[in-house]
């Protein structure tokens, strides 16, 4: 009996916590959406706030390098201050035109009229436009444009995104575009967005061997690799195309974390072996080992070679290190890939499962610029010699664009038998506002001052007004052997950052931002040299 009596107090108790409970449940659901919603704000504030105290931290003074040419390049010649004037005046077409319908969206579609976005920014508006023209607008002297984009970039310009971005393109255009634009302007916004931005992208580093991931979530740090990416592997072009940002941002914020990130990539790819002396485009993040065996100086590969160069240009020539990893690299490029045509044309081929793949791309065009910009301190008075094979890959390039209906060079071309410099394959015909070839021009200019290139940058800078500008902007055409070409109604960022820049430069006075003070980075935009021979972000191991 008392057993029982026990049991039911229990009972009784168990049934008023019960009620008691749902009474504060009750209590709680009773407050309007507002209430609540009212907690989860303030909740947010105190985060936000929190942050925003972490994010405005002034950084450390720096000496800003010496800064030379960053305005004029006015040329003498009459004809050639016009032709400048003419790519100045597209530049102002596809900038207002995207001021007008896509004003904070990543791309323009010209056609449509409105914003335009890719994977590779992930899912929210970054104004990719925006910060990749800003160094363009400022040195054509478009200074109330640039100024619309700074303004903005202070007020909209948020990285604290749930948004998985690409690591390599975030960098070259974002990184790569607001350091470019903090150093010609001295406006300091531009570095501290740049390292506000750095910092989302050092969690994709966190794996097993510190060769990042090729995406990462702004928001949560969470990285991953692209699905088609031989077997989860990241891509050497990548991983291999961050070494310029990263030592400027360990420059201009006294954090070594950066440039530690970009020299463990550095050592690590020195221990591999490498079949026949050329870098794979695939490594294996999660147990350092190559993917399958594809080799190219066209993408995936690309900007890897170019960064080793410019590392060492950027290090003022101190950098000994990445200059041997250089010349060792195009030794065996040379060596294996580089190849003449019957008809005499020298061009750059693919290594694929273990044979020559004898077709070029466009992005493998910038080569022609790279040897000649690594001429000077080449190995055993190679210097004449690569030159010479920088103007080689520039007349096939040309060949590329000549050999077509519109005069603009397809995304890639053969060299099988009777075909040459042309793309067989439909998917192949297409261009979409590239800068490669108009980039590996300007180079010889500089460096050979023959007309030639000149001539051809005007010719393609004609042919993309005629076929590839529309009344919204400029598109890119899906087929260059067609005299009627259909768009693709997209004005990439590129075009304003890359193409134009060096259609304009190319009809510049090589006293604007002249080669022995600035690096161009994969995305064209200018980096000051650092005299670093005495600090510890030289690649000096006398220093180091």
């Amino acid at each position: 009996m008392q057993k029982r009596e026990e049991e039911e107090r229990l009972r009784n108790k168990i049934r008023a916590d019960h009620e008691k409970a749902l009474e504060e449940a009750k209590e709680k659901l009773r407050k309007s959406r507002e209430e609540i919603r009212a907690e989860i704000q303030t909740e947010k504030n105190k985060v936000v706030q929190e942050m925003k105290i972490k994010e405005n931290k002034p950084l450390p003074p720096v000496p800003i390098p010496n800064l030379v040419g960053i305005s004029g390049g006015d040329p003498e010649d009459n004809d050639v201050r016009e032709k400048r004037e003419k790519i100045k005046e597209m530049m102002k077409h596809a900038w207002d035109n995207y001021r007008t319908y896509g004003w904070g969206h990543n791309e323009l579609r010209p056609i449509a009229r409105k914003g335009h976005s890719t994977n590779i920014f992930g899912s929210s508006q970054m104004g990719a436009t925006i910060v990749d023209a800003l160094d363009t607008l400022y040195i054509m002297g478009l200074h109330a444009e640039f100024l619309d984009g700074q303004r903005w970039i202070e007020e909209n310009l948020d990285f604290s995104v749930n948004s998985e971005v690409s690591v390599f393109e975030v960098n070259i255009r974002f990184i790569g575009g607001l350091l470019a634009a903090y150093y010609l302007s001295g406006e300091e916004i531009f570095k501290i967005k740049a390292v506000q931005l750095a910092e989302k992208l050092l969690p994709a580093f966190n794996t097993p061997t510190g060769i990042p991931w090729a995406m990462v979530n702004l928001k949560s740090g969470v990285g991953r690799n692209w699905g088609w990416a031989s077997a989860g592997s990241s891509i050497l072009a990548e991983f291999g195309t961050l070494h310029m940002e990263f030592v400027h941002l360990s420059y201009l914020t006294g954090d070594l974390i950066y440039y530690k990130k970009v020299m463990h990539i550095r050592k690590l790819l020195q221990k591999m072996d490498r079949p026949n002396g050329l870098y794979p485009n695939y490594l294996n993040p999660r147990t350092g080992r190559w993917g399958q065996y594809h080799t190219s100086v066209g993408g995936l590969g690309d900007s890897f070679y170019e960064y080793l160069l410019k590392a060492w240009l950027m290090s003022d020539k101190t950098d000994h290190e990445a200059r041997k990893m250089y010349d060792d690299a195009i030794e065996a490029i040379e060596k294996h890939l580089i190849k003449k045509s019957r008809g005499g044309l020298i061009f750059i081929g693919e290594w694929k499962n273990g044979h020559l793949e004898k077709k070029m791309g466009h992005l493998a065009c910038f080569a022609g610029g790279m040897f000649a910009l690594g001429a000077d301190g080449s190995r055993t008075d190679k210097a004449g010699h690569y030159l010479e094979l920088g103007a080689e890959i520039a007349r096939t390039c040309h060949e590329s664009y000549d050999r077509t209906a519109l005069k603009l060079g397809p995304e890639s071309f053969k060299f099988d038998g009777a075909v040459e410099a042309v793309a067989v394959r439909q998917a192949e015909k297409y261009y979409i506002l590239r800068p490669e070839v108009i980039e590996t021009y300007w180079y010889l200019w500089r460096f050979t001052h023959d007309p030639r290139y000149r001539q051809w940058g005007w010719e393609a800078a004609l042919a993309i007004e005629k076929y590839c500008r529309v009344s919204g902007g400029f598109s890119g055409v899906k087929d260059v052997y067609s005299s009627t070409p259909t768009h693709d109604d997209v004005q990439q960022s590129f075009f304003l950052a890359e193409t134009l820049k060096y259609l304009y430069l190319l009809f510049s006075g090589d006293d604007l931002l002249p080669l022995d003070h600035w690096v161009f980075n994969t995305e064209a935009h200018p980096l000051p040299v650092l005299h670093l021979a005495n600090t510890t972000l030289s690649g000096n191991p006398a220093v180091r």
